[in-house]
């Protein structure tokens, strides 16, 4: 009897194969969210307007989604902007829970550093809210504008496709963040988050020239990988 040699037979795999740049990519659009996300919650003072500090990393989620969008399809792309928003809800839930237990006493004798950090990292659930609201809605603007655009315009001019896009999603974005994160209202009227009326519209204009002006930054960003992703 012969006995089959089944070293050598082909090796089957129904795993797909994922192209690095799409994990790189992948890896930093949720990065930039998550740092986004922590930062947001200070209020700086920039060219004597009022800023979040979120607001100069935050942009670049923009391009970085119209990248995986490029290489791994619209379909994979509104998965993504789903996880990433659980990503942040679950990071925010565990820094909450961290800020809830006691700190050691020996690390922390005075209990300076486990008051600033549960001063930060507590329940600030407004702007907490308000950010991964305003991810998920623009976010999935932007997927639908730059597939709109790849499909019924041109696949040309990569710039022009992420440029269309996120001058769509971007003051959408920065609408629902301010609005929520920040105005007088729904209630939030006497919370320290809440500001007057103008001083929103001022986040909001410096955070929208601000966003914007990193899009434009960030554009080349979509050469970085080749338009190979199917329409989907």
């Amino acid at each position: 009897m012969t006995q089959t040699n089944r070293s050598n037979a082909p090796a089957v795999s129904g795993a797909t194969v994922i192209p690095a740049v799409a994990v790189v990519v992948v890896a930093a659009y949720i990065a930039a969210q998550m740092i986004s996300d922590i930062t947001s919650v200070k209020i700086g003072v920039v060219g004597g307007l009022a800023v979040d500090m979120g607001t100069f990393i935050y942009p670049i989620t923009f391009t970085l989604r119209d990248l995986v969008h490029k290489v791994l399809g619209k379909r994979n792309t509104r998965v993504l902007i789903i996880m990433a928003a659980v990503v942040n809800l679950f990071m925010v839930l565990y820094t909450w829970w961290a800020s809830t237990i006691p700190a050691d006493s020996l690390s922390d004798p005075d209990g300076a550093f486990f008051s600033s950090y549960a001063m930060v990292f507590g329940p600030l659930w407004r702007i907490t809210i308000a950010s991964i609201l305003a991810e998920v809605v623009s976010e999935l603007v932007d997927t639908e504008v730059y597939h709109w655009f790849i499909t019924k315009i041109t696949r040309s001019y990569q710039w022009l496709r992420v440029l269309v896009s996120n001058s769509v999603s971007v003051p959408i974005d920065n609408l629902i963040f301010v609005l929520i994160a920040f105005a007088p209202i729904l209630g939030f009227q006497d919370h320290f988050l809440s500001v007057p009326w103008p001083v929103v519209w001022e986040i909001f204009l410096f955070n929208l020239a601000v966003k914007y002006g990193m899009t434009l930054i960030s554009l080349p960003l979509i050469y970085l990988t080749p338009d190979t992703a199917a329409d989907q």
